[in-house]
């Protein structure tokens, strides 16, 4: 596996001092946090004295749960409608289609490094790649089956990031079991030869740093059969499982027809649905579906600007919390990678829906707090990540709010949170730490200008093409 320049490992333990700390049991003064050099938390201690890498505001950092990286580089270009009456989820997915086949892979390595240098910027420390552009265009395999599978590793690699691979199953076009369509014939495989392709991934993902993890992605029940879900299942194991589940009106309906129920009411009565799947998107859901979703255990991985950018639709996220459901977030299209701006997102969808305020927030918790601390459980869970929390023996996925942040000052407790996710953005974030990597400082990537040089040149090569 070739890398950008590799991030190094933490070499031995290291101190950070905050004045305000995010801990599970709340908001606390004066937290010294000790990081060991397996990249987790050794020791929190509250009313200690200043030492070490003093930040102001120390939270645990989010996993993004769900992300296209390749999609980055078609920010932008789809803004237009074409010859059809109404611009759909469906334009834009043959707009997608069009690009792909310029993709090398290189360029398909450049846009995730960049990807991922935006993600941890953003307050992220980890991501969940749902990867499935496998083979060259045309459909032909690489020589190396799981080549693009090992490109993502060697990002991740280089930029630090915590990486949660899933590696994708695509083998139809649609539920009645058509053949794959020119878009789509880069992602198509068999289960055997996917199974292969899975292999050789896992194999690449041991040699990153020990908190990486490979899970399985059956795409959609429009793109894998009854059978090859059932087979993704078991290959899976407790493995993180993610997969597309009723995120279009038209993808229900052709899914009822084809099952005789809906997608979360067939998916429910077929399968055991536990606490390692991650259900992406679900903006379709009866509230029965949404009630039977949250009872599962599993998660709901919510991507709310490009929810918003696709026309998806609205999740139901008040009740589904009302549930106890839990549910994480997502950058998925990354046509604007912003940790606040999801969750800011997400939110107002729920006010416009229900036409209130403070939707999600307790007596006890604001709608900042319930909301970071449901993403924090909600995408380490899905990552398959023991991350999440200020606690012993959590990897150290941590971020800083810089304290010089104008709008920060004076605030205290929730209010911290409610002002970077509604007042502010991810300029607030001064540093993050991935598994005690020390990714972000001074707000950039460490490494972030040759990031930045060699994705400016693929997308002037891309351009050109296109």
């Amino acid at each position: 596996m070739q890398t950008l320049s590799g991030f190094p490992a933490p070499a031995r333990c290291q101190t950070l001092f905050a004045d305000t700390a995010l801990t599970p049991s709340g908001w606390r003064e004066n937290v010294r946090v000790v990081i060991g050099p397996d990249g987790r938390i050794a020791d929190v201690s509250e009313g200690a004295a200043p030492e070490g890498t003093r930040v102001g505001t120390l939270l645990p950092a989010p996993v993004n749960l769900h992300s296209h990286a390749f999609q980055r580089a078609m920010a932008g270009m789809s803004e237009r409608r074409g010859s059809e009456s109404r611009d759909t989820f469906w334009t834009w997915r043959q707009i997608m289609f069009r690009f792909l086949d310029v993709l090398t892979p290189e360029d398909i390595e450049a846009i995730a490094a960049f990807v991922q240098m935006e993600i941890l910027e953003a307050g992220y420390a980890a991501v969940a790649e749902f990867h499935y552009v496998h083979h060259q265009p045309g459909g032909t395999p690489y020589d190396n089956i799981a080549e693009l599978s090992e490109r993502i590793a060697s990002a991740s690699d280089a930029t630090g990031i915590g990486l949660t691979l899933l590696p994708v199953l695509y083998s139809q076009g649609g539920c009645d079991g058509r053949p794959l369509g020119d878009g789509q014939i880069r992602f198509g495989n068999d289960f055997d030869r996917f199974a292969r392709l899975h292999e050789v991934a896992a194999k690449t993902i041991a040699t990153l740093p020990g908190d990486a993890r490979i899970g399985v992605a059956p795409h959609s029940l429009r793109a894998v059969t009854r059978d090859d879900l059932a087979r993704c299942v078991e290959l899976a194991g407790t493995a993180p499982l993610h997969m597309h589940l009723a995120e279009q009106v038209k993808e229900v309906e052709e899914v009822e027809a084809a099952y005789g129920k809906r997608p979360v009411d067939w998916l429910l009565d077929t399968h055991d649905v536990t606490e390692n799947w991650c259900l992406i998107h679900c903006t379709q859901m009866t509230a029965r579906e949404t009630s039977g979703l949250a009872a599962t255990g599993a998660v709901a991985g919510l991507c709310p600007i490009t929810e918003s950018s696709l026309g998806d639709g609205i999740f139901d996220g008040v009740n589904y919390l009302a549930a106890n459901g839990r549910f994480g977030i997502g950058s998925d299209s990354n046509i604007r990678i912003s940790l606040s701006e999801e969750l800011r997102t997400f939110e107002y969808s729920q006010r416009l829906r229900d036409k209130c305020r403070a939707s999600v927030a307790t007596p006890e918790n604001s709608t900042g707090r319930v909301l970071y601390e449901t993403v924090l459980t909600g995408g380490a869970q899905a990552a398959g990540r023991t991350s999440g929390a200020l606690a012993p023996g959590q990897f150290a996925d941590l971020l800083a709010l810089d304290p010089a942040a104008l709008d920060l000052d004076g605030t205290k407790g929730d209010e911290i949170l409610d002002t970077w996710i509604f007042a502010g953005d991810d300029r607030m974030v001064s540093d993050v730490w991935s598994a005690g990597r020390h990714v972000v400082a001074g707000g950039r990537h460490r490494d972030g200008e040759a990031i930045r040089d060699r994705y400016r040149s693929t997308m002037r090569g891309l351009r050109e093409k296109l």
